[in-house]
Order: structure tokens, then sequence, then C-alpha cells
């Protein structure tokens, strides 16, 4: 299959092309803009294979996404690309409903005129809402988004929603839980803490650290997204769990037994504005309708995510500091497009 990858430079999407350039198979075009979550050295090694291809672009541009789309017969996308930070939602709104719904219908609109024949929207738990402490959100949970990050992706769901049903156009979205596993942009909560752990500084929790998230480790969400894009209905929203409720200050406890740490290390800070209390997924969709269940139980994967960070230390230390895009504005210069085939 040829397949776009919106976003495939950042946390999740490069886990996903990697996955897919592993298998093989597939021809993988790899569309993102290289903001601050974009980087490519999480996909170092892949540049120089003939099945894959990057391109330095916008899902906003539409002549670009024209072309690139009957240049390569694209026949799926799926779509990551996104502004993902809810703190940094928070700042600056505009940015997230710009990008993440306007970048949306016009991918969609590109797609559709191509005649692509699967688009996967990836999107989140986020625009549900916040649970009360016992229940699960479903795909008819009604969509009630607290944070302007989780309202863009919540309005971005509904323009996929609006293209099938107006154009017929097969659509497919996937709403999965927190994720974490190598690559992670550490501003994150885990590699967040890791990170600081490792340079002595203070571990922020916000609030009581209490507020619970369901934890899904990226490779399995990968393989979710997968299955989806291949053999999911059109037309359907895909719940994607990691069966794993923790609270946060859990969470941070973990890290730091990892670590071989105490919890000395550990601040709260004054809690972020509509932080959620808890999210928790049920995935009897995907689980009946497509065979998927996570493989990772989350000690073996935090486990694995821990040495990651330790053993590629150079990679976040580069992010933390910012050398990273440095780099790419020494490359691509100012709002410059690179191809590599």
């Amino acid at each position: 299959m040829k397949l776009l990858v919106t976003g495939g430079a950042g946390f999740i999407g490069a886990n996903y092309v990697r996955m897919l350039l592993e298998r093989g198979g597939d021809r993988v075009v790899n569309l993102d803009l290289l903001t601050y979550a974009g980087n490519l050295e999480n996909l170092a090694g892949c540049e120089d294979r003939p099945d894959y291809r990057f391109v330095r672009g916008d899902v906003r541009d539409r002549a670009l996404l024209d072309r690139l789309l009957a240049e390569e017969r694209i026949e799926a996308v799926v779509h990551f690309a996104a502004e993902s930070h809810v703190d940094r939602s928070i700042d600056d709104p505009r940015e997230f409903l710009d990008s993440n719904i306007l970048g949306t219908q016009t991918l969609l609109e590109s797609a559709r005129r191509a005649g692509v024949a699967r688009f996967l929207q990836v999107s989140t738990d986020e625009v549900y809402g916040s649970l009360g402490p016992t229940g699960l959100f479903t795909e008819d949970s009604p969509l009630a988004p607290n944070s302007p990050y989780a309202a863009s992706k919540a309005a971005a769901d509904l323009v996929c929603r609006a293209y099938h049903h107006t154009y017929g156009f097969p659509v497919l979205v996937t709403r999965c839980s927190n994720n974490y596993g190598p690559y992670q942009f550490p501003e994150k909560l885990i590699p967040l803490m890791i990170a600081n752990a490792l340079e002595g500084r203070p571990l922020p929790v916000y609030g009581d650290g209490r507020n619970v998230r369901d934890w899904l480790y990226v490779r399995d969400h990968c393989e979710a997204v997968d299955a989806v894009l291949r053999r999911g209905r059109p037309g359907e929203v895909y719940n994607v769990g990691g069966n794993n409720e923790m609270q946060n200050i859990q969470i941070v406890r973990l890290l730091l037994e990892l670590l071989g740490l105490d919890e000395s290390h550990i601040t709260f800070v004054k809690d972020r504005p509509g932080h959620d209390r808890r999210y928790a997924i049920d995935a009897t969709r995907i689980r009946d309708e497509l065979g998927w269940a996570p493989r990772h139980r989350f000690r073996e994967g935090i486990r694995a995510t821990v040495d990651w960070y330790l053993a590629n230390r150079a990679w976040w230390e580069k992010v933390r500091s910012g050398a990273y895009r440095e780099y790419y504005d020494r490359l691509y210069g100012a709002g410059g497009r690179h191809t590599s085939t």
C-alpha cells in the first residue's frame, strides 16, 4: 500500500513509520512541518530506504498536498499531524484551532479529490471530557472537550464525520488513551519526569497528583492504528486503550523506583486550568471487530521506556536544549521544504 503519514516525525507518528518499515511491503511518504515536536532524529536510519520518503510541509498547504498525493499515487492517509500539548493550547488556542481543524479539513479535501481509498484520523480520548470515579468512555460517549486542544481535536473528528456522511469519503477515526514509550517529546509527563530526575531537577506534579489516565505503550497504539486502517469499517470510531488506569503520582513514584531515587524529588505545583480528573477507555469494539488488544503490560513497557531514555540521553538533551531545531533552521531555512527519496 502507498501511504501518506502526516506528522510522521513526531512521537507516535515516528513509531508508526518505523513499524511499517520494519514490516516492509508498503511505500511510506512522511509529511511533517518539523515544528517543535517533530524531530527527524526519531527516524534516524530510515533516510536512504527506497520505500520511504520524507517531505517537509504543512497539512494546510493545499497545493503541496494535491501535488504529493498525485505524484505518489497515495492510496491511504494516516493523519497524526496536530498541535497536541494541552498546556500550549491554553497559552495559544488559535494555533491549535487553525492547525488541527483547518489542517484536517484541507487534508480531507485533497485526499477526497485524489480518490484516496482510506483516511484515518488519529484522535484522542480527551475529546470526551472528564469521567467521574467510575465508568468508561465508549465510542458513543458525548463529546465534551475541556481544553482548547481537546476542542480542536473534537472539531476535527466531526469534520471527518461530515466528510464521510456528506461525500461518502472512507474516513475512520481512532481515539486513544495516553501513550508512552521511545521518542516522546520531553514536555509530556513520563519523559519529563525521567529527564528531570536524571538531571537532578524537581519533578513537578500538578495539583494533588491524583488525576487518572489510561496508559498505552506506543507500539500497541501503532498496531491498533494499522489494524483500523486496513480492516476497520469506514465511518466508524474506534477507541484504543491500554486497560491500565493509574494516577499521575503513582506513575512518578514508579519512575523514581526504577531510577533508584527517593520521593524527595517530587514537587507539587498549582494545577492547570480545566485539568480533567479521569480518563478511561472501553476498547471493546476494536477488540471484538479487529482482534486487537495491547500486548505490553505496563510494568514491562515502562521499564523498556526508562531503559530507552537512559540509553538515548543525547537525544533528549538535544530536544530539551532546542539544538535539533537550530539544525533544521540551518538545513531548510525559514519556510523551506526538503524532499528525500
